[in-house]
């Protein structure tokens, strides 16, 4: 059955007029006359009749209207159930750094906005992560790297971050408020894994002014990272986010790393200019603060990688 006759079919019930019933629908008064002959076919019977100015309920009618309201308070029901059981889904890719010590409180205010969606937080390295933005398997990811031009993406630098030499605190490094490449030459090295930007841009430095790169370990976490660098196994360079507590409480010390690259370096956030359409997309660019997209230059080569 048509619902939009039962609706008309109602408001004519209650408003006594196919003119102001009309006028409330917004529908023509000919297309409110023509679903009540609609409603009288199917019925077989006269449900309306003009007493005087007004239209009133036959007796068949005055049965009609309280299955009618029933079936359509039904539809708004069933609309709004079905409505509140469906989850939008965002998958979004991140760096280990920023999934731990970047992205909770963000993640936080956009759940507080947006209840239902279903949020997937996958880690990797930047390569992996660009790529799964380019591919769709990743709706946006968040990486830490001197900005980035790629042609087919939008990017929103978020904020800079920038690189600390992190170092034991009975370390010969430890008190110093700076410290250059140069003072690393044969130091041991405590890494993140391969495929990690600012990693490479490290080893690209120490190769380039001749500096011996002697690799204490390789660890995949941040939180490995930092305890082997407590126990003396070597120093390590990290995000600024990543040891800020450590430092404070004397665990480990921190100088400024005063290479040009260490500077460089931002939080940013890239993805496909088409997801900016999704309603709670825009709702967690908003929640980590990703406002005008540094945009995507035509032509523009892509960043070095690892």
């Amino acid at each position: 059955m048509d619902l939009i006759c039962l609706r008309s079919f109602r408001e004519v019930a209650a408003c006594g007029s196919i003119t102001k019933a009309a006028e409330r629908l917004g529908y023509a008064q000919s297309s409110v006359t023509a679903q009540l002959q609609k409603l009288e076919e199917l019925y077989g019977t006269e449900l309306l009749e003009r007493r005087g100015r007004r239209m009133e309920l036959t007796a068949a009618g005055e049965k009609l209207l309280g299955y009618a309201k029933e079936m359509l308070r039904l539809h708004a029901e069933s609309l709004e159930a079905v409505g509140a059981a469906l989850e939008v889904s965002l998958t979004i890719g991140s760096i280990e750094t920023l999934a731990s010590y970047f992205l909770p409180p963000h993640l936080q205010a956009f759940r507080q906005r947006q209840p239902n969606v279903s949020l997937s937080l996958l880690p990797g390295n930047e390569p992996e992560l660009i790529r799964g933005v380019k591919s769709g398997t990743l709706d946006a990811a968040l990486i830490l790297d001197p900005p980035l031009r790629e042609p087919e993406l939008d990017v929103h630098l978020l904020r800079p971050e920038p690189l600390l030499l992190v170092c034991a605190p009975d370390h010969r490094l430890a008190g110093r408020t700076e410290a250059a490449a140069a003072e690393l030459d044969g130091e041991p090295l405590v890494l993140t894994e391969d495929g990690c930007t600012y990693r490479a841009a490290l080893l690209r430095r120490l190769q380039e002014i001749g500096a011996e790169a002697r690799i204490s370990c390789e660890l995949g976490s941040i939180e490995a990272i930092k305890r082997c660098v407590a126990q003396g196994l070597g120093v390590a360079l990290l995000p600024s986010i990543a040891v800020r507590q450590e430092v404070e409480e004397g665990k480990l010390c921190a100088a400024a790393f005063t290479e040009p690259l260490a500077a460089e370096f931002h939080i940013q956030l890239v993805h496909l200019p088409k997801r900016r359409s999704s309603p709670a997309f825009v709702q967690f660019l908003a929640s980590v603060g990703a406002d005008v997209p540094l945009g995507r230059t035509e032509g523009a080569e892509p960043p070095r990688r690892a």
